[in-house]
């Protein structure tokens, strides 16, 4: 059978023996393991010590449950998780490269119970399996806010900054009760427990959580609250169903060197005596132009108001973006030729990130100590080596149909890539927040070069060749290594027709013979991003006017009563718009399918080789967070599976989401008479 109808056939099949799951041994982290993990510049979030039921994954068969017939994965033992969280101020320090100095500060944050970590804002990292029970339990300890709702006129004004919730970025979940659940506010003083039901078919990539409470959001994920949230899977493909690309990446029984970088833009300020921002600034054409947020020595450096977002802030701050909590880091232990995974997760707010690799030159100069406006002349001088190529093999936590070569790999908000990486000789990297231009930049504006860190690689292979060869040659033999022969063999033809993953895809295409149409090539959803200045009655003089800015969602403000309904079951195409600016577009729950990218032009550019740095490529890919480019139209198919409930959709750029650049999504069941919904009185 040829590697293409090879995976017709494992896409239409039906599940129809039981699958046998090894079982695999996790670790449970000591205090001591947990501070040495913290210690190594290198590490990702600090893991969480979870406790975890005896019967962990049992061994043997796994048998899917008949209602779960015709997905693409199988299922697993089911076992259970925990983890509590403290919410509370965290004081601590953050490195400033422009001084040299530790400023401190006092930020909203995650932690563990009990723990004083080393790099307090950033969350635990929470790994789970496909068919577990999650439970987190949060104990807001914030200080109160009495009446903070009724000191704002509306709900689209940013308010109740120590109220709080979660969300599981990404996770296929129900949005109902305890579970993903966002419409729900935890106050100060109020302990809950979420509890997240991972489906055993659940596709196993990178997530993340962070809090969602509409008015506080942006305030909260900018002061560090968020996490990373990997699904680690251990289905095998057969010809029956496809499987966990984490069963692939394996060399000598081990996963292949990992690397977790969470990205962060902590956007902290410190204010005079007024409460303004301290600000430097220099003349250029005659006017003051910001450069840097200042913070003096005994300052302390907060977020507390919102006026520490928006278009130009980020860059105005002279903030540098962290990787896993730490500005400027170091990743050790990389060697030469070795294939690496790296999970990337932008989990901040307010910036764009364009990541590079390059080889740095022998010899370069310390880069501890550059201000923001200094790191690109740094670069140029110091990061001369040709641009590393990327293979990315999932977005969002949900694996390619094919990798995906790129030397930029442009993240916004929200965004996870999960890439693969060979550094072909011995030396030191330069890992790199490349140029992006303003179409590309949730700023709207061009943005410079700044250094996110090194890697420092050790002797092995030197790949003097061309790396996607190299790369799927060790993946040729890792299938080797841990499939079935017969599978093996699909796995390496369709790995040389173009770095095929077909065996790896978590979900079956969106066809358009099973789409829900109001007429012939009409998409059944039509979303919209806009935002509008308009005059309102002056609350100080109701003869006069003032102007009022509205983020909108299909022209009209947040409103928590209304929702756009859904049909359970249904398969829909959507059309993605804007028309001010560009944001990034997520969804809960249902994840999407990109059928195609049209430009002002009409031009398809999500297809590969279309030049679009934001898209091409991505034709066929799912995701559930993604760019809407001002003036383009992005068609994209989902299905409205397993979960009824009300959740949401917003603008990632979270300050926008705050002030009402969000709509809610209600899926409701059918009537059962296939033409519409079922209500009743």
């Amino acid at each position: 059978m040829t590697s293409s109808s090879a995976f017709d056939a494992r896409r239409s099949a039906a599940r129809v023996k039981p699958v046998v799951c090894a079982a695999v041994p996790l670790l449970l982290l000591s205090a001591a393991a947990l501070a040495q993990a913290a210690e190594r510049v290198d590490a990702p979030p600090v893991p969480a010590a979870i406790a975890r039921s005896a019967e962990l994954l049992r061994k043997g068969a796994a048998e899917a449950a008949p209602g779960l017939q015709g997905r693409r994965l199988p299922a697993v033992a089911p076992h259970e998780a925990k983890l509590a969280l403290d919410i509370d101020y965290t004081e601590s320090t953050i490195y400033n490269p422009a001084t040299g100095r530790n400023d401190r500060v006092k930020l909203r944050s995650y932690r563990s119970p009990g723990t004083k970590p080393k790099v307090p804002f950033v969350a635990p990292l929470i790994e789970i399996q496909p068919g577990e029970t999650v439970r987190i339990a949060l104990d807001n300890q914030l200080p109160p806010e009495p009446d903070c709702a009724k000191s704002v006129s509306n709900i689209n004004i940013p308010h109740c900054f120590n109220s709080t919730n979660l969300h599981s970025h990404g996770l296929w979940v129900s949005p109902a009760g305890n579970s993903d659940n966002v419409l729900i506010a935890l106050l100060p003083g109020v302990k809950f427990e979420y509890e997240y039901n991972i489906p055993p078919d659940h596709p196993s990539g990178t997530f993340w959580y962070h809090p969602h409470m509409h008015g506080s959001t942006a305030l909260q994920v900018a002061s560090g609250m968020a996490g990373t949230l990997i699904v680690r899977g251990s289905r095998r493909p057969t010809d029956a169903h496809t499987g966990d690309i984490d069963t692939l990446l394996m060399e000598n029984g081990q996963r292949v060197t990992e690397r977790v970088v969470q990205l962060q833009q902590v956007q902290y300020a410190c204010r005079d005596k007024d409460g303004n921002i301290k600000k430097k600034t220099v003349k250029k054409d005659g006017k003051d132009v910001v450069v840097a947020w200042v913070c003096d020595e005994n300052d302390v450096g907060e977020v507390s108001r919102y006026d520490q977002f928006g278009q130009t802030t980020w860059s105005e701050s002279g903030r540098y973006t962290s990787v896993n909590g730490q500005v400027l880091p170091t990743f050790e232990g990389g060697r030469a030729g070795a294939v690496e995974r790296w999970r990337a997760v932008h989990a901040g707010v307010r910036n764009s990130v364009n990541l590079q690799f390059r080889k740095m030159k022998s010899a370069a100069k310390a880069f501890d100590r550059l201000e923001v406006g200094e790191q690109q002349s740094w670069i140029d001088a110091n990061c001369t080596g040709p641009l590393l190529p990327q293979f990315e093999i999932a977005s969002d936590g949900l694996t390619h149909t094919r990798a995906i070569r790129k030397t930029a790999n442009i993240l916004q908000p929200g965004y996870r890539s999960d890439v693969l990486v060979v550094f072909p000789e011995e030396g030191e990297y330069c890992v790199i927040d490349g140029d992006a231009s303003a179409d590309t930049s949730v700023s709207w504006t061009a943005e410079s070069r700044q250094l996110l860190g090194k890697v420092s690689v050790g002797k092995g292979e030197t790949v003097s060749g061309d790396a996607q060869a190299h790369l799927i040659k060790a993946l040729s033999t890792m299938a080797d290594a841990t499939q079935e022969a017969d599978i093996a063999a699909t796995i390496k033809t369709d790995l040389a027709a173009g770095f095929g993953l077909q065996s790896f895809v978590p979900h079956p295409d969106v066809t358009a013979s099973e789409l829900t149409r109001p007429a012939p090539d009409e998409p059944s959803q039509k979303m919209e991003f806009s935002i509008k200045t308009v005059d309102i009655p002056d609350p100080a003089d109701p003869t006069k006017t003032i102007k009022e800015t509205r983020f909108q969602v299909d022209n009209n403000p947040y409103d928590p009563k209304t929702a756009r309904t859904l049909v359970l079951g249904r398969s829909e195409e959507w059309l993605l718009t804007s028309i001010s600016g560009s944001h990034p577009f997520h969804i809960h729950v249902n994840p999407f399918q990109i059928d195609r990218i049209l430009d002002a032009n009409d031009k398809d550019v999500s297809v590969p080789g279309s030049g679009d740095t934001s898209y091409d490529g991505l034709k066929g890919t799912w995701k559930d967070t993604l760019w809407v480019k001002n003036g383009f139209r992005l068609y994209v198919r989902t299905r409205y599976e397993r979960y009824i409930g009300e959740y949401v959709l917003h603008c990632h750029i979270l300050d926008h989401e705050d002030q009402g650049m969000m709509q809610n999504v209600r899926v409701v069941l059918p009537d059962g008479k296939g033409g519409g919904v079922y209500g009743h009185h």
